[in-house]
């Protein structure tokens, strides 16, 4: 390969029209609207706790957080979500989840049902979370509609969902506890839902994240299949949390362990067969000499990432930059191409399609000749 200089930033230039002037202000205005819940759920939790438990509480809070995330991450490997998207989703499982299911219980207590907190847990929590959760993902869907195009997207969206919501949970049921017990009672707690169980409500909203990108991805009516994810959902949060109320240890292994086995089975089978799927679209552009296939292995094996990585790396900075843009618009491509086999073909991609295809043979010259 012969020397060349490759440009200081490699960008994709953006779609024109792709958003209305009206659909940027709305999009503005549920930003200010998400950043507000934010605001409030900061303000009630300091109140309620002290600025001190808060601190502490929170940060007990960010550990199963984190590792929620780092699964999210593992999954959405291939075909990252965008960064806007990922955060509104997390934002909102963390502050308007949280208000809407609180404010959606309300008809609950005003019937005046008497039930204890246990049953409440299992015949009403389930229902009210897993709505105000999957509404958030429906929002999510209508307003990153170009990106959400399969199963892969919408589990990510779900199980981030799941991750904020459970962050703001956990951050209650820690300072309750350290309210009431102090120390040991936190420590017990912690242990209980921030080490046994951090992937439970993510799990949960994953279920309706699966039925929207099946949904999606096959072209079925998206309501209907959410409707079948939301009461997926419901019925599993519903099994989780009475399996909690009842004898914890035997059923915590008999109930909750499976489920995570068959979770992280079903994931992973997912993440393979999306990354069939790419080589799969890819190989497409090589019949028509836009891609060679030593270039489809390297977008779409791990090893052949980090080949490209190390080799790019050891050329300078700017061989990175373009080793990472060559990636992600390879692997843009390959969404767009899924969609065009898939039998949905739009304007839109269509012209994506041609941009990406003049860009990538930028990034190529500037790699590979």
């Amino acid at each position: 390969m012969t020397e060349t200089v490759a440009p200081s930033r490699v960008t994709l230039p953006k779609l024109r029209g792709d958003r209305s002037t009206g659909e940027l202000i709305a999009y503005a205005i549920a930003l200010v609207g998400l950043a507000v819940m934010v605001l409030v759920i900061i303000a009630v939790l300091t109140a309620s706790y002290g600025t001190l438990g808060l601190l502490i509480c929170g940060a007990a809070a960010l550990i199963p957080l984190a590792i929620v995330l780092l699964g999210v991450r593992w999954v959405d490997r291939w075909e990252p979500e965008p960064r806007s998207a990922t955060l509104s989703a997390l934002l909102w499982g963390a502050s308007a989840a949280v208000i809407l299911s609180l404010l959606l219980g309300l008809p609950f207590e005003l019937l005046g049902l008497q039930l204890d907190d246990f049953w409440l847990s299992v015949a009403v929590a389930p229902v009210t979370e897993e709505a105000a959760k999957g509404l958030g993902l429906l929002l999510v869907f209508l307003i990153w509609r170009t990106t959400f195009t399969g199963v892969v997207d919408g589990l990510v969206y779900g199980m981030t969902i799941g991750a904020g919501f459970a962050f703001t949970e956990n951050i209650l049921y820690f300072g309750d506890a350290l309210s009431t017990g102090g120390a040991a009672s936190l420590s017990a707690t912690f242990v209980m839902r921030g080490m046994l169980s951090p992937f439970a409500h993510a799990m949960f909203t994953a279920v309706l994240g699966i039925a929207v990108g099946w949904a999606v991805g096959s072209g079925r009516p998206v309501h209907r299949w959410a409707l079948g994810g939301w009461a997926g959902a419901v019925g599993l949060h519903a099994l989780w949390n009475l399996s909690a109320g009842l004898d914890f240890l035997v059923l915590y292994v008999v109930v909750q362990v499976p489920m995570f086995i068959i979770g992280t089975v079903f994931v992973t089978q997912l993440r393979a067969r999306e990354r069939a799927r790419m080589r799969l679209a890819l190989e497409d552009y090589c019949a028509a000499g836009w891609l060679r296939s030593d270039e489809v292995g390297l977008i779409t094996t791990a090893a052949g990432r980090r080949t490209l990585r190390r080799w790019a790396a050891a050329r300078g900075p700017t061989y990175s930059v373009a080793a990472s843009e060559f990636v992600r618009a390879s692997t843009e491509l390959a969404v767009v191409r899924e969609r065009v086999r898939a039998g949905f073909p739009t304007e839109r991609s269509t012209r994506r399609e041609f941009e990406l295809l003049t860009h990538l043979s930028e990034v190529r010259r500037t790699l590979f000749t």
